[in-house]
């Protein structure tokens, strides 16, 4: 049975509503994503045009990581309300990153908290280059590629060239396997090797390698080469 549109709904019911009454928390992802869409089309509600979302893509987080451009090719949207709910998405992420300013990144638990909102959805794996400063407070986050990571891809070069540059305590490498699975591959071995090696000879402290994927059960969201004892 489909919900009724918005205005047929009762006035308690409808997403504007609600939230000034019982707070945002009271709202399903569904509902919060029909406030920025504000109109729906012919024969369905924002609401249910939030739930048709949800239901292709599978989360919030998914949706987060799609371009306007291709969210943009959604029944319903257009690119003005995809530009709204991109821009939402992004404020959240940035909200997330907020919390980690004052909190040292000295876990693997940690870095994947602060991680997982920028590159645990991505289509495609990203290497990012993650600073940090004696506290081990992160002070810049590098972009090194957008693709599979390969020895190309991931040369220690351009690894250690913005750590060197601006002069940092130590960094943290990371990426994401979009498949969700963080078991790392050979390749990722091999970079990891390579990039110690020339972290040791450049005297910078290579502090972690952290494998970015999604929760599963029996087993963690991330790979920690530290944790796992392959770097000291």
């Amino acid at each position: 049975m489909e919900e009724p549109l918005i205005q047929d709904m009762p006035t308690q019911d409808r997403p504007r509503e609600k939230l000034a009454r019982f707070g945002p928390a009271a709202l399903d992802n569904a509902e919060l994503m029909a406030l920025f869409l504000r109109t729906g089309i012919k024969g369905r509600s924002a609401i249910q045009i939030g739930r048709d979302l949800l239901k292709k893509y599978g989360s919030m987080g998914a949706l987060g990581k799609m371009s306007v451009t291709a969210l943009a090719k959604e029944k319903g949207l257009g690119l003005a309300k995809a530009s709204q709910l991109i821009a939402a998405f992004e404020l959240g992420a940035r909200v997330a990153r907020e919390q980690f300013s004052d909190v040292p990144l000295d876990t693997p638990e940690l870095l994947y908290d602060f991680l997982a909102p920028q590159i645990a959805h991505q289509a495609q794996e990203q290497v990012l280059v993650l600073m940090l400063d004696a506290r081990l407070h992160h002070t810049g986050t590098v972009a090194i590629s957008l693709g599979t990571v390969s020895e190309t891809s991931a040369h220690p070069r351009d690894i250690l060239r913005p750590v060197i540059t601006h002069g940092c305590y130590g960094f943290i490498l990371a990426h994401n396997h979009p498949s969700g699975d963080p078991s790392p591959s050979v390749a990722d071995e091999r970079i990891t090797r390579r990039i110690k090696e020339a972290a040791e000879l450049m005297q910078v402290r290579f502090l972690d390698h952290l494998v970015v994927g999604r929760s599963s059960p029996g087993r963690k969201p991330y790979y920690s080469f530290r944790e796992a004892g392959l770097i000291k």
